[in-house]
C-alpha cells in the first residue's frame, strides 16, 4: 500500500467514526502573527483575551468573525456584562465586517449559567463559531471549567473566544491568550476609521509569543499590519505561568 492509499484509508477511517480531520488554521492575515501562531489562530480551541481598555472587545468579536466565516456566530454575555457594557449593534457587527443575520446573542442570568449555555452550543458541530464574554473574576471560571469547554471545542470543532473584561490572567486551558488594548491609527492612512489593536500574545501552548501592531479590515474580515512604530516581540522561551502557578496546571 503506497502513501496516497494510506491516506485515503485514514482519511475514510475519520469520516465513518466522525473524528475531527486535521483542521487547517485560520490566517490573521498579519504575516509575523500568523508565523508566531503556526499559520494563523487554530479553530477548533479555546481562546482568550484579556482587554486593556474597551477596545479589546473589538478584538475578540474580530476573531470570532474570522473563525465563524459563513456559519452562525453565538455571543454569549451574562445580565450584567449587558448592562454594563451596553447592548450589541447589529450595524457596528456589519461595520466590522460580520453578518447581523449569521448572529444569535444568548443573555443569562448569571456567569455560571453561561458556561453552562456555552458549553452546549460548542458541543453543536453546525456552530461557526462562539463569543463568550465575562466580567470580574466569576468563582465558576476555574481551571476545571476551561478545560471542559476547550474539550467540547475541540470535539466540535467550533471556535471558542473567550472576552475577559476586569479580570486578572489565571491558569486556564486556552490554547491562546491575548492581552489587548486600542492603538493610534496614522494620520496620513487613508482607512483611519479602522480599529488598530496593540495585541500582545503572552501565551501560546503549542508556539511562540509575541507583540504585534494589527489593523482589522472589515472589507476582507482579516487584520492586517499596523505601521504605527516598532514593536519589541516577547521572548518565545517565556513560560505561560510563574512556576508555582504551572505547578498547579
Amino acid at each position: 500500500m503506497n502513501n496516497t492509499e494510506k491516506i485515503a484509508e485514514l482519511r475514510h477511517f475519520l469520516a465513518r467514526y466522525d473524528l475531527p480531520q486535521d483542521r487547517p488554521p485560520l490566517p490573521l492575515g498579519d504575516s509575523q502573527a500568523d508565523a508566531v501562531l503556526g499559520g494563523g489562530l487554530r479553530p477548533g480551541a479555546l481562546h482568550e483575551v484579556f482587554a486593556g481598555n474597551w477596545s479589546a472587545g473589538g478584538f475578540a468579536v474580530a476573531l470570532a468573525i474570522l473563525a465563524a466565516k459563513s456559519k452562525p456566530l453565538f455571543w454569549v454575555r451574562p445580565d450584567y456584562e449587558a448592562m454594563e457594557y451596553g447592548a450589541v449593534s447589529p450595524n457596528g457587527l456589519a461595520e466590522l465586517g460580520g453578518d447581523p443575520r449569521q448572529l444569535i446573542l444568548v443573555r443569562t442570568r448569571n456567569a455560571a449559567e453561561a458556561l453552562s449555555a456555552t458549553a452546549d452550543i460548542l458541543a453543536c458541530p453546525h456552530a461557526g463559531a462562539l463569543l463568550l464574554e465575562l466580567n470580574g473574576m466569576p468563582k465558576c471560571l476555574d481551571l476545571v471549567a476551561s478545560r471542559r469547554l476547550a474539550f467540547a471545542a475541540n470535539e466540535s470543532g467550533v471556535t471558542a473566544v473567550m472576552l475577559r473584561e476586569g479580570a486578572e490572567t489565571e491558569p486556564s486551558a486556552a490554547l491562546t491568550r491575548w492581552q489587548v488594548s486600542s492603538a493610534p491609527s496614522r494620520a496620513d492612512d487613508d482607512d483611519w476609521g479602522n480599529p488598530v489593536f496593540d495585541a500582545a500574545l503572552v501565551r501560546h501552548r503549542t508556539g511562540g509569543l509575541g507583540h504585534f501592531l494589527l489593523t482589522w479590515n472589515p472589507e476582507h474580515a482579516a487584520f492586517d499590519t499596523a505601521d504605527t512604530g516598532a514593536v519589541v516581540a516577547a521572548p518565545a522561551h517565556r513560560p505561560a505561568y510563574p512556576q508555582e502557578q504551572r505547578r498547579a496546571v
